[in-house]
């Protein structure tokens, strides 16, 4: 059997270019289908665009949710990898093991928690602005 060089594999051009982007669009797709994680921040996405919509936010405050998004979507298939990984080393319970998926997972989580600090940091003046109105008009 030939082996095969890591400069082969990692040969460079306008080919190797657009095939990475199939190789990404296959790592969202296997995320989606097969991690529920993902499927919830999927939702969560479609959640704060309508919010964003919705609340008519500010081109500022659309990038910082979309930077929200983005790094929690990120952390999402980053912990999907660490566990694909780990599970190729061994399927074993291992303590170690447990410690590199549990870390993965909980490194998504804290961002989760961020995303949602910074939604309420941005949705509730928002919020309070139509409350305000509301009551306004009430009287």
């Amino acid at each position: 059997m030939k082996k095969i060089s890591r400069d082969d594999i990692k040969k460079r051009g306008f080919g190797r270019f657009v095939k990475s982007f199939g190789y990404s669009l296959d790592g969202l797709i296997y995320a989606y289908k097969y991690e529920q994680s993902m499927l919830i921040h999927v939702i969560a996405t479609i959640g704060v665009i309508t919010a964003n919509i919705l609340l008519n936010i500010s081109p500022t405050e659309w990038l910082i949710t979309f930077i929200a998004i983005g790094m929690v979507l990120a952390a999402e298939l980053i912990n999907t990898a660490i566990e694909a990984v780990v599970d190729l080393v061994t399927l074993e319970i291992h303590p170690l093991a447990k410690i590199a998926k549990d870390c993965g997972s909980a490194a998504t989580f804290v961002l989760a928690l961020m995303a949602g600090v910074i939604g309420f940091v941005i949705y509730i003046p928002h919020i309070l602005d139509i409350v305000g109105v509301l009551c306004i008009a009430a009287l």
